[in-house]
């Protein structure tokens, strides 16, 4: 909608100018350059379209949603743990303790059950910043690694809360690498099943492009 908008804009503004828009079109350039009445009014024109081309493909205007799963193995849970401590300041089953550091790197797959496909990883870092040790700050990368966005990844980061099972918290999309450069939005997270040693979180990624 907006590339047809830009056009459109572009098409009176060459009209006003007294341009032949049949001409703008015609393949022989010399026929373009004739119908124009200045050389300011052909860079005037490519300058706008351009810009109108290069918003279109941006998807500056564009907005995305997209689902999919985290599965973690708890901090603790033995030698395939996908969460652990960097530094244990002080004791927590959560690695919420403050002044604690946990890294992890998670599978992302596409639903909720430990054989669904895989299509990423989630690779960050937690810190207990919380005197109460009720949450703590992650930043992470949503790295994909098949499908649609293989090669790209999401930056987010923002708090993470110790609550209960099926608790929505938010945190914030800051950027992203490959179709998700210039990426900004928000990450909501919800908690939905649990084990001695998995954890399994639903993750909705709301996108939109500067």
């Amino acid at each position: 909608m907006a590339f047809h908008n830009a056009l459109s804009i572009h098409a009176l503004f060459i009209a006003h100018l007294g341009i032949n828009i049949a001409y703008l079109v015609h393949p022989t350039t010399m026929q373009m350059a004739s119908s124009l009445s200045s050389s300011s009014s052909v860079v005037v024109f490519l300058l706008l379209l351009f810009t109108s081309l290069c918003t279109a493909q941006s998807g500056t205007d564009g907005y995305l949603h997209l689902r999919f799963y985290n599965h973690e193995r708890v901090l603790g849970s033995g030698p395939n743990a996908t969460v652990v401590y960097a530094v244990e300041r002080r004791g927590s089953t959560s690695g919420a303790g403050f002044g604690n550091l946990i890294v992890y790197d998670n599978l992302l797959r596409q639903g909720v059950e430990p054989d669904s496909p895989i299509v990423g990883r989630n690779q960050g870092m937690g810190v207990g910043s919380s005197v109460a040790e009720n949450s703590g700050l992650t930043i992470l990368q949503l790295v994909f690694t098949a499908g649609e966005y293989n090669g790209s990844s999401i930056a987010v980061q923002g708090p993470f809360p110790v609550a209960p099972l099926q608790t929505l918290f938010e945190r914030a999309i800051t950027g992203g690498t490959g179709r998700f450069r210039n990426a900004r939005g928000y990450l909501w997270t919800r908690e939905v099943r649990s084990t001695n040693t998995t954890l399994t979180g639903r993750l909705d990624a709301y996108i939109t492009f500067l």
